[in-house]
């Protein structure tokens, strides 16, 4: 049975496309655990101020109409920040998609929401590093069951908690804390969380990208300050932005 030292948040998120930097939250979904072993829930739909592509709204089932009257997510950011206040957090592709469209949506917002010190379970990650699969085979490999409604937020939430449970049950080597499973699975260290940015065996920023891969960031700033210019005026995620703006400023102290 899992064990928790503090609630862990699974959520899951629609949205108007892939996009880290151009598209909206339509629906979020999020079922806290606790230490105790009860479950909060908290679902709602949002207006996310753009038209849905119908291409999205065939995946997810969620049309401008149903959300014209929603509130936008400006009007509910304190309501989600609060709600996972001082929890670990956990999804299906989670670090890869639904946090970095989550931290997006804060940033637009003006709130400053601090993960550096939130443990973040990928039960995508568990899955693919045990058996590569979707979330409707696993489920269907785990919980022996059909994923009716895939792609509600809701259900697909309640879905990566149940098969989070089963993995634990199934995979004894993962243990039953949040920090055993990541100790087995790895916690991957990271700069921004659209990842345009890591970290080389020294701890130093370095780009994931482009002509500088595998370059250190402050010494690419610091020798050609205009890359920075370039990358702000770009269509790049928020966050990226503001950790570039963080390397840029550390890199001038130093050289100051």
């Amino acid at each position: 049975m899992l064990q928790l030292t503090r609630p862990i948040a699974f959520f899951d998120l629609e949205t108007t496309g892939v996009s880290l930097s151009t598209d909206r939250i339509v629906e979020i979904a999020i079922i806290k655990l606790l230490p105790d072993g009860s479950r909060q829930v908290k679902r709602k739909l949002l207006n996310p101020q753009m038209l849905i592509p119908k291409a999205s709204s065939d995946i997810h089932g969620i049309t401008d109409d149903m959300v014209k009257d929603a509130p936008t997510f400006k009007q509910v950011a304190n309501e989600v920040k609060m709600f996972i206040d001082g929890c670990d957090l956990g999804g299906y592709n989670s670090n890869r998609f639904d946090i970095p469209i989550l931290m997006e949506e804060f940033l637009r917002v003006g709130l400053d929401v601090d993960l550096s010190k939130r443990k973040m379970v990928d039960v995508q990650h568990i899955f693919y590093t045990m058996e590569p699969r979707t979330l409707t085979a696993a489920y269907k490999f785990f919980c022996e069951k059909e994923l009716i409604d895939a792609h509600s937020a809701e259900a697909d939430v309640s879905a990566t908690i149940d098969v989070f449970l089963a993995q634990l049950k199934k995979y004894q080597q993962l243990g039953n804390t949040v920090e055993s499973v990541l100790g087995v699975i790895g916690e991957e260290k990271i700069v921004d969380y659209a990842r345009r940015f890591g970290y080389d065996d020294k701890g130093v920023e370095v780009f994931n990208f482009g002509k500088y891969k595998g370059r250190s960031v402050g010494e690419v700033l610091k020798a050609e300050p205009q890359y920075y210019d370039w990358m702000m005026r770009g269509d790049f995620p928020l966050h990226t932005k503001q950790k570039l703006t963080e390397i840029f400023n550390k890199t001038l102290l130093k050289n100051n």
